[in-house]
Protein backbone atom coordinates (compact mmCIF):
# COMPACT_ATOMS: atom_id res chain seq x y z
CA UNK A 1 0.00 0.00 0.00
CA UNK A 2 3.12 2.30 0.59
CA UNK A 3 3.67 2.13 -3.04
CA UNK A 4 0.69 3.51 -4.02
CA UNK A 5 0.59 6.55 -1.57
CA UNK A 6 4.39 7.10 -3.32
CA UNK A 7 2.96 7.08 -6.74
CA UNK A 8 5.69 3.86 -7.14
CA UNK A 9 2.45 1.83 -8.37
CA UNK A 10 0.82 3.08 -11.53
CA UNK A 11 -3.17 2.74 -11.66
CA UNK A 12 -3.63 4.25 -15.12
CA UNK A 13 -2.94 1.05 -17.18
CA UNK A 14 -5.86 -0.61 -15.56
CA UNK A 15 -7.72 2.45 -16.19
CA UNK A 16 -7.21 2.36 -19.81
CA UNK A 17 -8.16 -1.78 -19.98
CA UNK A 18 -11.72 -0.54 -18.41
CA UNK A 19 -11.56 2.63 -20.83
CA UNK A 20 -10.76 0.40 -23.70
CA UNK A 21 -13.55 -1.95 -23.17
CA UNK A 22 -15.87 0.49 -22.42
CA UNK A 23 -14.80 2.29 -25.71
CA UNK A 24 -15.40 -1.15 -27.49
CA UNK A 25 -18.77 -1.63 -26.05
CA UNK A 26 -19.92 1.99 -27.19
CA UNK A 27 -18.23 1.35 -30.99
CA UNK A 28 -20.65 -2.10 -31.27
CA UNK A 29 -23.97 -0.29 -29.63
CA UNK A 30 -23.66 2.92 -31.76
CA UNK A 31 -22.58 0.59 -35.32
CA UNK A 32 -25.65 -1.25 -34.39
CA UNK A 33 -27.79 1.57 -34.19
CA UNK A 34 -26.45 3.39 -37.13
CA UNK A 35 -27.08 0.09 -39.67
CA UNK A 36 -30.59 -0.11 -38.03
CA UNK A 37 -31.47 3.18 -37.83
CA UNK A 38 -29.86 4.57 -41.09
CA UNK A 39 -31.92 5.67 -43.81
CA UNK A 40 -29.12 6.07 -46.41
CA UNK A 41 -26.50 3.72 -47.48
CA UNK A 42 -23.72 5.92 -46.65
CA UNK A 43 -25.40 6.36 -43.04
CA UNK A 44 -25.31 2.19 -43.28
CA UNK A 45 -21.65 1.85 -44.59
CA UNK A 46 -20.54 4.27 -41.52
CA UNK A 47 -22.11 1.80 -39.08
CA UNK A 48 -20.64 -0.85 -40.84
CA UNK A 49 -17.10 0.65 -40.79
CA UNK A 50 -17.62 2.03 -37.13
CA UNK A 51 -18.52 -1.52 -36.03
CA UNK A 52 -15.66 -3.30 -37.64
CA UNK A 53 -13.13 -0.90 -37.41
CA UNK A 54 -13.69 1.10 -34.33
CA UNK A 55 -12.52 -1.52 -31.93
CA UNK A 56 -9.60 -1.94 -34.07
CA UNK A 57 -8.78 1.95 -33.93
CA UNK A 58 -9.68 1.64 -29.83
CA UNK A 59 -7.14 -1.32 -29.26
CA UNK A 60 -4.24 0.49 -30.57
CA UNK A 61 -4.67 3.82 -28.92
CA UNK A 62 -5.11 1.80 -25.61
CA UNK A 63 -2.00 0.04 -26.35
CA UNK A 64 0.44 2.87 -27.14
CA UNK A 65 -0.78 4.59 -23.92
CA UNK A 66 -0.08 1.40 -22.33
CA UNK A 67 3.82 1.05 -24.02
CA UNK A 68 4.30 4.62 -21.96
CA UNK A 69 3.62 3.05 -18.95
CA UNK A 70 5.78 0.02 -19.49
CA UNK A 71 8.56 1.92 -20.71
CA UNK A 72 7.80 3.78 -17.45
CA UNK A 73 8.04 0.78 -15.51
CA UNK A 74 11.18 -0.74 -17.14
CA UNK A 75 12.79 2.60 -16.56
CA UNK A 76 12.01 1.91 -12.57
CA UNK A 77 13.29 -1.34 -12.66
CA UNK A 78 16.56 -0.27 -14.60
CA UNK A 79 17.03 2.64 -12.02
CA UNK A 80 16.62 0.10 -9.07
CA UNK A 81 18.34 -2.50 -10.16
CA UNK A 82 21.59 0.84 -10.63
CA UNK A 83 21.05 2.28 -7.55
CA UNK A 84 22.63 -1.21 -5.53
CA UNK A 85 25.43 -1.91 -7.81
Amino acid sequence: MGDFFRFETMITPIMIQVLFWLAVLLCVIVGIIMLISADEMSARLGGLMLLLLGPIGVRIYAEILIVVFRINDHLRHIDHNTQHV
